[in-house]
């Protein structure tokens, strides 16, 4: 989700369609080590009587624990922001983040075939922006045009930072 506003000058985005993806999918995980745990606890026709059945409850709790911790492992992937101000933009990816004036900003891109956004910092690092992604389309272009126009905001009157 995008939401650039106006009257604060904030830009703020997410990931939309990775969103919807990764929380049918740590759904669908759940149901499906939940159904398997209760298929763990049927009895198959190889039981012997002596040693008892081959899967018990606490195989089944492990499973559907097991099935948990997978989907919130999926979910993580739901963790990138970007909030920009007119100070500031904050990146936070899937593992760390960071903060960056736009002062240390050579510019914000979004190239042809890239899956998602970049800063580009003038000791020429590049900061991958997860939070804008190729495939959430006119959401990821409203974000870098909000993030270019608060880019320019800032060097508004400086000697523009070297190509």
């Amino acid at each position: 989700m995008t939401v650039t506003s106006p009257e604060a000058d904030v830009v703020r985005s997410r990931p939309h369609r990775l969103t919807i993806v990764c929380w049918i999918l740590a759904i669908a995980v759940i149901v499906i080590f939940s159904v398997v745990a209760v298929l763990l606890g049927r009895p198959t026709t190889t039981v012997d009587p002596e040693v008892g059945p081959p899967f018990g409850l606490g195989d089944q709790i492990g499973m559907v624990f097991l099935g948990v911790l997978l989907a919130g492992g999926v979910l993580s992937l739901t963790r990138p922001r970007i909030v920009a101000d007119a100070e500031q933009v904050t990146v936070r990816n899937v593992v760390g983040g960071v903060t960056v004036p736009w002062t240390l900003v050579r510019g914000v891109r979004f190239d042809r075939h890239s899956p998602w956004a970049a800063l580009e910092l003038l000791n020429d690092e590049l900061v991958s922006v997860l939070a804008v992604q190729a495939a959430d389309k006119h959401r990821a272009v409203d974000a870098v045009r909000g993030l270019r126009r608060l880019h320019a905001a800032a060097w508004e009157g400086k000697e523009p930072p070297p190509a």
